[in-house]
């Protein structure tokens, strides 16, 4: 389930049956079962704006929380970028025949990282995945046998420079594995499902284009939520731009 929240457009239509469901299950339930009587109205309505006040508060802590992680991942990609440009600056400090090599893997493991963004197939990124990590594996490798060879706080600096490319890596890929949990959706479902069927229940039973307001409204809310929150499915992705820039900066290098 966790899964499918990576697709808004699919938590948008689940999302509005399912409301609009609950909505009807309260109309059938005060038309057949137990109507509202005259004294209980104003009760019903206090309770309904308690629970939609409520519902609003907890899309509004989730949209925030989507839009923060979002954040971090631009800010992720913002600071790989930035390691990687300036280890590659580094190399002019290793010998000539080292930093060609380290340079040549830099590129590489650049365009590794540009496909990270792009690639949408969980096979081909699988792929990414596994390259980036032969690529740091060879990368660390060349730099760590200079460092054997020449244990100088020079060439420390490129060892430290490419410990902060790794390890920004581990930061990004922890930033897209960070999502809204599971409990605050099902959350937000279990409370718009009761507010929709409390709407429906206090409705009348002609009215059923109005009963589809507030689930439409409740699904858009949860389709922009589920969007910003997905770093592949949505339309709200982090566009590596400084990743892009450093692509053709070291190009024209």
């Amino acid at each position: 389930m966790g899964s499918a929240m990576s697709y808004p457009l699919l938590v948008f239509v689940v999302s509005f049956l399912t409301l609009w469901l609950s909505a009807r299950i309260g109309t059938l339930v005060a038309n057949r079962l137990r109507p509202v009587r005259p004294d209980e109205r104003s009760d019903l309505n206090l309770v309904n704006n308690a629970g939609l006040t409520l519902l609003a508060l907890i899309i509004g802590f989730s949209f925030s929380m989507a839009v923060s992680r979002y954040d971090q991942r631009r800010s992720y990609e913002e600071e790989e970028a930035n390691a990687i440009g300036t280890e590659y600056l580094r190399t002019d400090l290793l010998p000539a025949a080292d930093a060609a090599r380290v340079r040549g893997l830099l590129k590489r493991y650049l365009d590794q990282r540009l496909l990270f963004y792009q690639v949408l197939d969980s096979r081909r990124l699988a792929a990414v995945d596994s390259e980036t990590a032969k690529l740091q594996a060879e990368m660390w490798a060349s730099v760590r046998n200079v460092a054997d060879t020449q244990p100088t706080p020079t060439i420390a600096l490129v060892v430290a420079g490419m410990n902060d490319v790794l390890n920004t890596q581990g930061y990004t890929q922890a930033a897209w594995w960070n999502l809204i949990p599971l409990g605050a959706w099902a959350l937000m479902g279990g409370i718009a499902i009761c507010c929709c069927m409390l709407v429906g229940y206090g409705a009348h039973e002609k009215k059923y284009l109005l009963l589809a307001i507030l689930p439409f409204l409740v699904s858009i809310a949860f389709y922009f939520i589920a969007d910003i929150d997905s770093p592949r499915r949505g339309g709200i992705r982090v566009i590596p731009r400084n990743l892009i820039s450093l692509s053709q900066s070291m190009s024209g290098h």
